[in-house]
């Protein structure tokens, strides 16, 4: 079996990184044969999470896009094409349809709310001309699309897709270092890891975090990836993000943060952040929204909060109890271990695929008959 995995970002974007490249090395095993290209190279990747550069931008976008299309041309050789959002960030569903036309079976995974418009704070141009609807057309164009959390695969199918399948982000747990003195330090780090675009959802809890900042000397602050930020009355420590980066700074985070706004948008996330601080030991409190209410059992593998006073007071809680911060940690990791192994979801989309292939099969020959 072979399979074109198309995705949106290099390894050093999340989606794409947690969607596909943490399971090839696992899929190559099982007997798959794994292709992967990124729309996007490790510089424009880069450049997208910049302000301004619009000429440079419009230059590699054109870029990428002759090199998508060229990988296309060569779509038969391939029983598989995997497309980890749409193929193209603009335009319709134009070559999705083409592709289904010739016969190729097509896999459409996404694990945010594509189909709602949220503007980019970094590259207006990529706003005005992205389409939200065009999600909606790729439901009814593929063979399936994989989804990130079930209100993502019933939204799939409220809008027509004609198979939809949830496999959650699963966690290499092993990348994790777990610092002995975690427990005892003579601080308490909060932290918060993402992107410069996510960022700002700290600022639903800004209340809070002051609060905390002013009332506890022992607390620091730690942003891993944040870009440029500054909440007044919170010292924010500012570190770039890279893939050894954020195994160290982990390592040194004991109460891990993902506010998110209450929205529909929100109802998309699949936890990633959560998922992550988990993994590595530390103890997740999130807003009780969506994804997050099933990924976090309250008060066992973290916290879940829905107002300021209750980020504020859930926050000085773990601060001030070492014992029960250690408790929760060792929780949360195990029940990652238990339930998002990168094995038992290549698997998982192993099976998907030899039963996409089948079923193909199976409607060759029936349309055959009937001729």
């Amino acid at each position: 079996m072979r399979v074109l995995f198309l995705t949106r970002y290099p390894v050093e974007g999340a989606s794409s990184r947690y969607r596909v490249y943490q399971y090839v090395p696992y899929l190559e095993e099982l007997g798959v044969s794994c292709e992967v290209q990124s729309f996007m190279d490790r510089k424009m990747y880069d450049l997208s999470l910049a302000k301004g550069r619009t000429v440079q931008k419009i230059y590699l976008t054109l870029l990428a896009i002759a090199k998508r299309i060229a990988v296309l041309t060569k779509h038969r050789q391939y029983d598989i094409i995997y497309m980890q959002r749409e193929l193209f960030p603009l335009g319709g569903a134009v070559v999705e349809r083409y592709l289904k036309k010739k016969g190729a079976v097509l896999c459409f995974d996404y694990d945010d709310a594509l189909f709602i418009k949220k503007p980019s704070r970094y590259n207006s141009i990529a706003t005005f001309f992205r389409s939200p609807t065009k999600t909606l057309d790729i439901f009814k164009v593929v063979d399936c699309v994989v989804a990130g959390n079930k209100w993502l695969q019933e939204s799939a199918q409220k809008h027509g897709a004609r198979r939809a399948e949830t496999i959650e982000v699963a966690e290499d747990v092993s990348r994790y270092i777990l610092p002995e003195d975690r427990a005892s330090r003579a601080k308490v780090t909060i932290g918060w890891l993402g992107s410069p675009s996510t960022s700002k959802y700290l600022f639903e809890i800004e209340g809070a975090l002051r609060r905390v900042a002013s009332e506890f000397s022992d607390v620091d602050f730690l942003m891993v990836g944040g870009g440029e930020f500054a909440m007044p009355g919170v010292p924010w420590v500012l570190r770039d993000w890279s893939l050894s980066g954020e195994v160290d700074a982990l390592a040194e985070i004991d109460i891990g943060l993902m506010p998110l706004p209450s929205e529909d948008w929100a109802l998309g996330k699949s936890g990633g952040k959560a998922r992550t601080y988990m993994a590595a030991g530390v103890v997740p409190i999130c807003s009780a929204i969506g994804y997050n209410n099933e990924l976090v059992v309250q008060g066992e593998t973290g916290c879940l909060c829905s107002s300021e006073e209750e980020w504020y007071s859930t926050i000085a809680e773990l601060v001030q109890s070492p014992g029960q911060r250690e408790k929760m940690s060792a929780s949360a990791r195990n029940h990652v271990i238990e339930n998002f192994s990168i094995e038992d979801k290549a698997s998982q989309m192993n099976r998907l695929f030899s039963d996409l292939l089948r079923r193909d099969e199976e409607e060759i020959t029936k349309a055959k008959a009937a001729d």
